[in-house]
């Protein structure tokens, strides 16, 4: 494994440290609040299990956390997750990647799921748009972040990890809530939720939701703005004593803007190749959920989902009509899984889905009309615990694309529970990860040339084989824990959008297989309690990336890999995650009821664009909160500061080879708003 010396003695010193405060006198504490930082997860194997038990790497980012890090989009919160990196939403949908290869304008290789709804789309590049996520973070529980590759459990899309969002029951949101945040940068938020009882058998929630704001400053040739708004209703009812029905629908739509400005005679004047206009999209969905216990180590799940993505930003340009992102996707998928114990040492869960995605686009899929793609699966979890100091998992899964073929999905681990507080984990898996529809269907021109044609014929998988130590430190008498993991990800064929043939415009960009990539490296988090008033949070990862084009790609005549570009695009990819990041979470209660916390944030700089680079950082966020009762009315009034320290790059910023007077860049500044919630 390649990691900086430096690297490692910050490893060294973070665990001594940790040797040093659990050498620390004992305070008294409640023990259930320590407890409650520790929970069953089921988002790796689908079996309920401790996680010293589990076959992998999993952060837990609860409701505390969430509103402690003042966080006001979704994909803010994985700042707290080791090994995550994200940026702001602004012109470009924001982003939030495990361990790079991040390129792309969707994620498209970790997989995000709300309810067990996976959020991927045909439209948006199989990946996730993070700006339509339909989901408010009041309503979320819990997030599981399981750091590495799940396929096994959750298909192709799973290939680097996996973001379970587990949402409020409805049972615990009675009454009626409204909120509003006002702050600088045009933040104009208002929130609205009810929850109550269906007849002697149901529960619902019902939210509301609308954010926006004038997003990042610094414009130079474009405007940065953001709207949003989502309906969103879950209902849950119990049948009788053994069966149950999870029942969701919404939709969530968000517009930001497209285009650009060109300087022309010293003043920004509107690019009529690229005029400015409004980019609308949205996301409407609809589940619903069936389980049958049958007893207390065994019960069955059907789940079946709808969801519709559509996008706009039409403009004209020359008497042509031009719409790239005006398409629409759809997506039916039928679940079945089944869990059960065999004896007092093992337990099972297995099951089977189906997937029908559907895309229509007269520009990425003219002529075509609705271009169908079907993915089936069936997969197994087991667990054997025959004994104290010893937990197995093994897995394996086989998923079946219409466009890409079949796959097998392995995985085994073993966990080693030297005592009760200390476990060892080893494990290796193997994934696959497949192109979008577009890159295995597309055949786009504008203008008379070919902006980008479908290769299937060169097509092929993503193969990622990753071999993982790692160490869990269950300190209950401390009221702390520490989760290492120490991992080798070796990524074969790459793939990536090249020109087939820089000297013949008519040929155009394709989708294939470049490289092959080795992520290798270093993440810890550790959680601890000292006080009953006081919660600290550390995370830290340190990784090398190393990659080498294949020889076939190289062997391509005249393509994009034959000239200088290549050494951007390698470049990209070992510079696609930063070489260390850190965050650090504290949350302290304060005399008079008052709620404090402060979130840091410590990043190396990266690349999310061959062109650009996010520069080296720190950010620290800040919240003050004031949680009142009176009578019938409850509520809480706080202050929430982003970026403290002032303006900074996350996304692109100036490249250090660029002689443009106007770099394209993207200046994160203080953003500051005072929230009120009423609960009646």
């Amino acid at each position: 494994m390649i990691v900086r010396t430096g690297n490692m003695r910050g490893v060294s010193l973070a665990i001594a440290l940790a040797g040093i405060w659990m050498s620390a006198p004992v305070w008294a504490v409640d023990e259930d609040a320590y407890f409650s930082e520790l929970p069953i997860v089921a988002s790796v194997s689908r079996l309920p299990q401790r996680l010293a038990d589990a076959p992998a790497a999993v952060t837990v980012v609860d409701r505390d956390m969430i509103k402690a890090s003042g966080a006001r989009d979704l994909n803010d919160i994985f700042r707290l997750v080791p090994g995550f990196q994200t940026y702001p939403n602004n012109t470009e949908s924001a982003r939030a990647t495990y361990h790079g290869m991040g390129d792309g304008d969707y994620s498209s290789r970790v997989q995000v799921l709300i309810d067990g709804r996976s959020m991927y789309s045909p439209l948006f590049g199989g990946g996730v748009n993070w700006a339509t996520l339909p989901v408010a973070l009041e309503d979320i529980e819990r997030i599981e972040v399981v750091r590495g590759t799940n396929a096994v459990s959750y298909g192709s899309n799973a290939f680097l990890g996996v973001v379970n969002i587990v949402t409020v029951d409805p049972a615990l949101a009675r009454g009626f809530s409204v909120s509003s945040s006002y702050g600088n940068q045009n933040v104009r938020d208002y929130g609205f939720r009810m929850g109550g009882k269906i007849g002697e058998a149901g529960d619902f929630r019902f939210t509301y939701k609308q954010q926006n704001d004038d997003g990042l400053t610094n414009r130079y040739d474009w405007i940065d703005s953001y709207f949003s708004r989502l309906f969103d209703v879950r209902a849950d009812f119990v049948l009788s004593d053994r069966d149950s029905l999870q029942f969701n629908m919404g939709t969530v739509d968000g517009v930001t803007q497209n285009g650009r400005y060109k300087l022309q005679g010293g003043i920004w004047h509107e690019n009529p190749e690229n005029p400015m206009r409004q980019m609308r999209q949205s996301d409407t969905y609809a589940q619903v959920i069936w389980r049958r216990v049958f007893s207390a180590d065994s019960d069955i799940q059907f789940r079946y989902s709808y969801v519709v993505d559509r996008s706009d930003d039409a403009f004209t340009i020359f008497g042509l009509h031009i719409n790239q992102s005006g398409d629409e996707g759809m997506r039916h998928e039928f679940e079945a899984q089944h869990s059960f114990k065999i004896d007092s040492s093992i337990r099972v869960g297995w099951g089977g889905g189906w997937r029908e995605d559907a895309m229509r686009s007269e520009w990425s899929l003219p002529g075509m009309g609705e271009v169908h793609r079907s993915i089936g699966r069936v997969f197994g979890n087991l667990e054997w615990r025959p004994s104290q100091w010893f937990t197995g998992n093994a897995g394996m899964a086989l998923e079946d694309d219409s466009f890409a073929g079949m796959h097998f999905l392995p995985r085994v681990s073993s966990n080693f529970h030297v005592t009760p507080e200390n476990t060892l984990r080893l494990g290796y898996s193997r994934a696959y990860h497949t192109g979008s529809t577009v890159d295995y269907r597309s055949q786009q021109r504008a203008f008379g040339v070919s902006y980008y044609s479908a290769r299937p014929d060169l097509m092929a998988t993503e193969g990622l084989d990753t071999l993982e130590a790692g160490y869990l430190g269950d300190w209950r008498d401390w009221r702390a824990s520490l989760d290492v993991r120490i991992f080798s990800e070796r990524i074969r064929n790459r793939l990536y959008k090249i020109d087939m043939d820089t000297s013949n415009p008519l040929i155009g960009l394709s989708t294939v297989p470049i490289q092959d990539v080795e992520i290798q490296g270093v993440e810890y988090q550790f959680k601890w309690q000292p006080f009953d008033t006081t919660r600290l949070a550390l995370t830290q990862t340190f990784a090398n990336i190393s990659s080498d084009y294949l020889a076939s790609a190289l062997a391509l005549s005249n393509s994009t890999l034959t000239t200088t570009k290549a050494i951007q695009i390698r470049e990209l990819t070992e510079r696609s995650m930063p070489s260390r990041s850190t965050s650090l979470l504290l949350i302290q209660k304060l005399p008079l009821g008052l709620e404090f916390s402060t979130a840091g944030y410590w990043q190396e700089s990266m690349k999310w664009s061959t062109n650009t680079t996010a520069q080296r950082y720190r950010r620290f966020d800040m919240r003050l909160g004031y949680p009142f009762r009176s009578g019938g009315l409850a509520g809480e009034i706080a202050l929430t500061v982003q970026s403290l320290n002032g303006a900074h790059n996350e996304y692109k910023g100036p490249n250090p080879d660029d002689t443009n007077p106007n770099p394209d860049g993207r200046i994160v500044e203080r953003r500051q708003w005072v929230s009120l919630r009423l609960d009646f």
